[in-house]
């Protein structure tokens, strides 16, 4: 069940954590019949093939939100792994496909940026780029591995509640351009 927690099952059968066992089956029912194997036999054989992946989601989603107990500890377990976020994630960008700002009119430092979906922004300085980088490299040679390749830091939104974490490789070369 624990590959399960990490799946919204309630997303699943298109409902939520409060809805009752009768309209979690009236959905899986739905679903189940539009989905069905059978019912799609004539189908072209890709659509049949989606149509019996859902199926079965929809399927496993249903054995687990159906019994009391199994419920009871998936809703523990996606709780759990809510908790152990440190901070909400909106998505991940790449510092590749962030535009870099040369020019430093606002402050005294370069920075990238990124468009947020509200119209504001997200932004990273060259600065703190290379302070995670140096920071990760060491760690990385006191703990001898070289197990993460990329580092990140979390950026919020200047306008919104969104955030991002922004990622990169150890490994990258760094702007040439530096602030004036």
């Amino acid at each position: 069940m624990c590959e399960a927690a990490e799946k919204n099952l309630y997303a699943v059968l298109g409902a939520s954590p409060s809805d009752s066992v009768q309209q979690l089956r009236h959905r899986y029912q739905q679903l189940a019949l539009q989905y069905h194997p059978d019912r799609l036999r004539g189908e072209c054989p890709s659509e049949a093939e989606s149509a019996l992946k859902k199926f079965l989601e929809v399927d496993e989603a249903w054995k687990i939100l159906s019994d009391q107990n199994t419920r009871r500890q998936y809703d523990l377990q996606r709780r759990a792994l809510e908790l152990k976020q440190d901070w909400p994630v909106d998505s991940t960008v790449y510092l590749d496909d962030m535009t870099w700002d040369p020019v430093c009119v606002v402050s005294d430092e370069c920075v990238y940026t990124y468009s947020c979906r509200c119209g504001g922004g997200f932004s990273v300085s060259e600065e703190e780029v290379e302070e995670e980088t140096q920071r990760r490299q060491l760690d990385n040679e006191e703990e001898d591995t070289k197990d993460e390749e990329h580092r990140g830091v979390v950026v919020c939104c200047d306008t919104c509640s969104l955030s991002v974490y922004v990622t990169w490789s150890l490994h990258r070369k760094t702007q040439m351009l530096k602030c004036q």
